[in-house]
């Protein structure tokens, strides 16, 4: 059975009210949760961007059983690597293991803060890939000292460690990084349903471990509404992670999705409370392989009747899918 998630999304809720959303979906029977890791919302109408690792922490100790993941962190530029490992270490222990860490190449939208430019893509990869290494070996507990292209650590050690440590999951959207994640990740991380991401990532030893896909949708009795706010906040997504991955700013997605039409946003996003609606936007994702859906709800004040409909007619309805 394909588990379904739900998504903290930082860009469009406050710390707080991130926390009062899990609880929610926890008791309303979602399966898992993940977690955006931003420092910029894409647009400013979704107007938030709070620390991740913080409202992870307080997610952890205000629930009991739905795990959580990153969704994803970039461990190259804003973080370093070794950073990431201490946390994702102490995350899993306030958790009592029910974290796994999300990771990927990174958006400038994010990681620009810091200075230093924005790296190819091909370098980006190659930054990843290094930390993923690095976070490997920390985890393993032990001094870590390391001199690698990208990354020096001097002397590293994780004085607190899980019994068991977080499983790594890798974000794909090529072939490269599905080469990648097939060999370095517990996991692979994908926002589209495509086939040929899953055929990549089998290819080069992910065969048999977990694929976990995401997809926006936007609830409300009022369809109208609805589009309209999945326009309003969510048509940056109808960029597509090569340009997504490049902008620097949210008036920079303002600009580039000047043009695209509520009637465009319509087409990715299921909207309104037709059930056969969001199970045909599912659908690809079960047929593609994933095991794992983590449904993004457009609108930060929208999540808990959401919730409310997901547990009564949308869960039941998507597990027997």
């Amino acid at each position: 059975m394909v588990q379904i998630g739900y998504t903290m999304m930082t860009e469009q809720a406050g710390p707080r009210d991130l926390v009062e959303h899990v609880v929610e979906a926890e008791r309303a029977g979602f399966d898992f949760s993940v977690t955006s890791d931003h420092y910029f919302p894409w647009l400013e109408s979704q107007g938030h961007a709070p620390y991740a690792w913080s409202v992870l922490g307080a997610a952890a100790q205000a629930t009991a059983r739905i795990p959580f993941m990153t969704y994803v962190t970039c461990p190259t530029t804003r973080y370093h690597p070794a950073v990431v490992a201490q946390k994702a270490a102490t995350l899993q222990l306030l958790s009592e293991g029910r974290f796994r860490l999300g990771l990927g190449s990174g958006e400038n939208l994010n990681e620009h803060v810091v200075g230093g430019g924005w790296p190819s893509p091909q370098i980006r990869l190659e930054m990843l890939e290094e930390a993923v290494e690095i976070i490997r070996e920390l985890f393993g507990g032990g001094d870590v000292h390391h001199r690698g292209t990208h990354f020096e650590v001097a002397n590293a050690r994780l004085w607190d460690l899980p019994d068991e440590p977080p499983p790594i999951g890798v974000a794909v959207s090529g072939k490269r990084s599905c080469s990648l994640a097939g060999r370095l990740a517990d996991l692979v991380i994908a926002t589209e349903p495509e086939p040929e991401l899953i055929e990549a990532f089998d290819r080069s030893g992910g065969r048999g471990k977990p694929r976990v896909g995401q997809l926006p949708v936007c609830y409300d009795p009022d369809r109208e509404a609805a589009v309209a706010r999945a326009h309003e906040q969510f048509r940056w997504a109808l960029g597509g992670w090569p340009v997504n991955a490049e902008l620097p700013g949210p008036s920079g997605f303002e600009g580039a999705t000047r043009y695209v039409t509520p009637e465009d946003t319509v087409g990715a996003i299921p909207c309104g409370d037709d059930i056969d609606t969001f199970m045909e936007a599912v659908r690809p994702y079960v047929e593609a392989g994933f095991t794992e859906i983590a449904l993004v709800q457009v609108g930060g004040d929208q999540q808990l009747p959401f919730i409310a409909w997901a547990e009564k007619t949308l869960l039941p309805a998507l597990r027997e899918l």
